[in-house]
């Protein structure tokens, strides 16, 4: 029998991973969230519950996934004591999605297993069509008998998946890490192709040429006609970036080593929150760099 599943944390990839599940015969119980409006809507969508509690949800479900925006939110719903996820755990298992410090998953691992329950990691590096259509890549850390037990889950939600040794906390440390030059990248192509416009060039013909030198990359394929049409319909937003780019600064920091090209991307992306252009894709942070645009009035 499939376990019964709930989901924590139904924004986009939250609620497509739902849908995912659902569709693909696991017997989806409960979705929660702190708008509980969306939580209601995506209930009433599936034909399951969706708990005021927290501790309501767990009672209901055997695996609950968890896909929140922040440290602080995910110590929201683990680590508060009574009415927490935690509260009633043993012989649960949490699946966490999110991306978020190492640090946090190692608390919430060891909080998890005071309370009888077992925890993984299972960082996404892929975007919301992929939550739907179960194309996710996932960077999986934590119990490996917990990974075992929930192969037909993640199989379902992933195209590929990689289970990284040496404990909670691993696989959040690979995703910081892939987060990290990704948006060196993007930052890198948004400077690249604002100078190009600055200099009076045809950015399609630019474009090709990265597309044949050293220059490639899978941002350029991803964001770069994005960049250049100024459209910037959220998949992974600039706020996130931001936050993501923090978290390897913080891990750097901690082994004494210094990523200043790291540190000028998270600033840029830093930037475009404090200035209201957080809700934004990260292509968006063309805006910071093309002639005529928001720094270039």
């Amino acid at each position: 029998m499939k376990k019964r599943v709930a989901v924590v944390g139904v924004g986009r990839m939250g609620a497509n991973m739902a849908r995912r599940l659902k569709e693909t015969g696991h017997p989806v119980v409960a979705v929660h969230d702190v708008q509980a409006q969306a939580a209601g809507e995506l209930a009433a969508e599936l034909g399951c519950a969706a708990p005021a509690n927290l501790s309501e949800v767990t009672a209901m479900a055997d695996v609950i996934l968890t896909v929140v925006t922040n440290d602080a939110a995910m110590r929201s719903i683990f680590l508060t004591g009574a009415g927490s996820l935690l509260d009633g755990a043993a012989g649960r298992i949490f699946i966490n999605c999110a991306t978020l410090s190492p640090e946090i998953h190692r608390e919430v691992s060891a909080a998890a297993a005071a309370a009888g329950a077992r925890t993984l990691e299972a960082s996404m590096a892929s975007s919301i069509s992929h939550a739907r259509n179960g194309q996710l890549y996932l960077m999986v850390a934590g119990d490996r008998s917990a990974f075992d037990d929930c192969q037909a889950l993640l199989k379902d939600l992933s195209l590929s998946m990689r289970f990284i040794e040496g404990g909670p906390g691993r696989a959040a440390e690979v995703k910081a890490l892939v987060n990290m030059v990704m948006n060196i990248n993007t930052a890198g192509l948004a400077e690249g192709l604002g100078l190009a416009a600055a200099l009076g060039h045809d950015l399609t013909m630019i474009r090709e040429v990265f597309s044949q030198t050293g220059a490639n990359s899978r941002v350029l394929e991803t964001d770069g006609a994005d960049m250049v049409a100024r459209e910037h319909d959220c998949w992974f937003s600039a706020e996130h970036a931001a936050k993501d780019s923090g978290i390897a600064l913080d891990l750097a920091k901690a082994k004494g080593l210094q990523l200043p090209l790291n540190e000028a991307t998270q600033a840029q992306f830093a930037r475009m929150t404090r200035e209201g252009l957080g809700g934004l894709d990260k292509s968006g942070i063309a805006e910071l760099t093309f002639p005529g645009r928001h720094a270039h009035p």
